[in-house]
């Protein structure tokens, strides 16, 4: 661990080295640019190979809940739409139940509670991604419930009327309309998943989060390295969002949601 412009780093040098030495050039020049640069400036330099290290982490996660909610997610909006009452009302309790508790307290409960009443050995990352993933299952199957009973009830019947089971004629026609009209509510799922990732850090899970408060009890640096951890968490949201926003104008349906010319008026940066 080294001592870069009064700032303890571990992540450079004390000085520039040449073959293992610094000269009194290099050092002077060293530490007249240091006196110049805010020790702010230089926390966030140090910092940021690491906290980007941490953004993988951050997408790994989002992306395997957003996965985890997306097959969980589809079977729970067909059975609330054409199941059985009893099998409703039961798909009905689970999204009240995983919509209605906090993540913090799943996190705790699942790591900290089942885990080690169940005597299962499962690491923080894991744990992080089956949470968010079980919590965006809720989520998820109500926006493909609303995106299947936005379909025309016409076309199930026009299915069943060309000799059509209703099992073929929902995995055929009526699913892959419904996963089309998803993709808006996908972004917003994607934003809401992303900011909940930082509370795993509660559970020691490396990403952005963790990694900036890390490194801020130990520089006391706190307000640039979090503001970029800020920064980081907000471009990885546009880039998702503007990817998705991609999709769905590939994607879109004619006639279905909202038309090019609103999609194109919307705020996005």
């Amino acid at each position: 661990m080294g001592t870069r412009c009064g700032i303890v780093s571990p992540y450079s040098p004390i000085l520039p080295l040449n073959n293992g030495k610094a000269s009194a050039h290099e050092a002077f020049h060293f530490w007249g640019r240091c006196e110049r640069m805010p020790e702010s400036l230089i926390a966030i330099g140090d910092a940021l190979p690491y906290l980007l290290r941490g953004s993988l982490v951050t997408l790994i996660v989002v992306v395997g809940a957003m996965a985890l909610g997306l097959v969980l997610g589809v079977p729970l909006a067909m059975g609330q739409v054409y199941g059985h009452w009893a099998l409703r009302r039961a798909i009905a309790v689970y999204v009240w139940f995983f919509r209605g508790i906090p993540l913090l307290v799943f996190l705790f409960l699942f790591y900290f509670g089942l885990c080690t009443a169940l005597d299962i050995n499962l690491s923080a990352f894991t744990v992080a991604i089956i949470v968010l993933g079980l919590i965006s299952s809720a989520y998820q199957s109500q926006i493909f419930r609303g995106a299947i009973l936005s379909l025309p009830e016409g076309q199930l019947k026009a299915a069943r009327a060309l000799g059509m089971s209703d099992i073929k004629a929902i995995t055929v026609i009526i699913l892959p309309q419904a996963l089309r009209l998803s993709v808006p509510g996908w972004s917003n799922e994607y934003s809401i998943l992303l900011k909940d990732s930082a509370v795993t850090y509660a559970l020691g899970v490396a990403e952005i989060m963790a990694r900036a408060h890390f490194v801020a009890t130990r520089t006391y640096q706190q307000l640039p390295l979090y503001f970029a951890a800020g920064m980081i968490f907000l471009i990885l949201t546009w880039m998702g969002t503007k990817s998705l926003r991609l999709l769905e104008e590939k994607v879109r349906i004619p006639g279905y949601g909202s038309s090019p010319q609103l999609a194109a008026e919307s705020f996005d940066p």
